[in-house]
């Protein structure tokens, strides 16, 4: 835990905001600081859980909201495939490890070498219970004081895209090839101009996974 916590002090502050933000949200439906804390520990899913402070009106099916909770979480499946042979080696621990696997905690597992003579398993289980514990504490806090101190909310839910872009910028900076960013950013654009706003998702994430299987393909037979 000692060595995890300075990777993820990044998240920290990422998550007490945009935490806070989803608390604050969350609150203004009528439901306090207990639930969003609940929710953030059984339902952790960021955007999903920003999805889904919309869905807590009547009318809203239960198909619906399984569906576009699924459209927009999607991404998650393909995290999952880059770290099936990783995880599989975590014994039983593998199965927090999937349930906690955010954006934000992707990145890190992608980004951060394991410190010298500490153990891996630990080390990465470590980095994501202190992920999730962020972003409890801040859904907590954000509920807390938006139900003591009521304010204007609107626009707040753009935190969730500025951590976006802070994530991307990041891992642009400290990849050695843009390659596989310019396949994200060209297969998301064109799908976006190809099935509009509200269905390019699901192709543009199909697009970038077979473009960059392909890609990393290559690499291996040009290394060889």
């Amino acid at each position: 835990m000692k060595e995890a916590f300075p990777y993820t002090i990044p998240v920290l502050t990422g998550y007490l905001f945009i935490g806070f933000a989803f608390g604050v949200m969350f609150q203004e439906k009528g439901y306090n600081f207990i639930w969003a804390g609940f929710m953030s520990l059984l339902d952790y899913a960021g955007s999903g859980q920003y999805l889904a402070v919309n869905f807590f009106v009547p009318g809203i099916s239960l198909l619906h909201i399984v569906f576009l909770e699924f459209m927009v979480n999607i991404r998650h499946i393909f995290y999952g495939l880059s770290m099936l042979e990783r995880f599989q080696k975590m014994g039983s621990k593998r199965w927090y490890m999937i349930f906690s696997l955010t954006d934000e905690t992707y990145s890190l597992l992608c980004l951060t070498k394991v410190p010298q003579g500490v153990d891996e398993t630990k080390f990465l289980l470590c980095l994501a219970a202190l992920d999730q514990s962020y972003w409890i504490l801040g859904s907590v806090l954000g509920a807390a004081v938006g139900s003591a101190v009521p304010f204007d909310a609107t626009g707040i839910d753009f935190a969730m895209t500025a951590l976006f872009v802070v994530i991307f910028v990041e891992q642009w900076l400290t990849s050695g090839s843009h390659i596989p960013a310019y396949i994200g950013l060209g297969c998301t654009l064109l799908c976006l101009l190809l099935f509009g706003s509200g269905n390019f998702i699901l192709p543009s994430m199909i697009c970038i996974m077979t473009l960059l299987l392909a890609y990393r393909k290559g690499e291996k037979k040009y290394a060889h």
